[in-house]
């Protein structure tokens, strides 16, 4: 037996396919990276844009986990992901800091799925 699905993991296209998109995606980034390390100055037209990365990239990787539907109101109000999002929402307007942001969020979501709702 060759492995996954009819042996398609195990044939030499799908490794040279798999090499192929790394290679391109890798290159990608490492162009941006090279680009701006060659300009001296980022220009205001693209700085102002880049400062709304940061929001947008956490909002979609929290909001799809807390926008799911529940069978009842008080399961959704009880979920432990919505406690949270709740504290990181509040915290991230109050001090406009992502990382303060994350790690409150994070903390509140351990706090209460491994002590409150254990």
């Amino acid at each position: 037996m060759t492995g996954g699905v009819g042996g398609l993991v195990a044939s030499p296209r799908a490794w040279v396919a798999i090499l192929v998109i790394g290679v391109l995606t890798y290159g990608i980034r490492l162009s941006f990276i090279y680009l701006f390390g060659r300009i001296d100055g980022v220009p205001t037209r693209v700085q102002r844009p880049l400062r709304y990365v940061p929001p947008a990239v956490l909002a979609a990787l929290v909001l799809p986990d807390l926008v799911t539907l529940r069978p009842s109101v008080a399961a959704t109000l009880l979920d432990e992901r919505l406690i949270a999002g709740a504290v990181a929402g509040a915290v991230a307007w109050r001090t406009e800091n992502v990382f303060a942001t994350i790690a409150t969020g994070m903390g509140t979501l351990w706090l209460f799925r491994f002590v409150v709702f254990a």
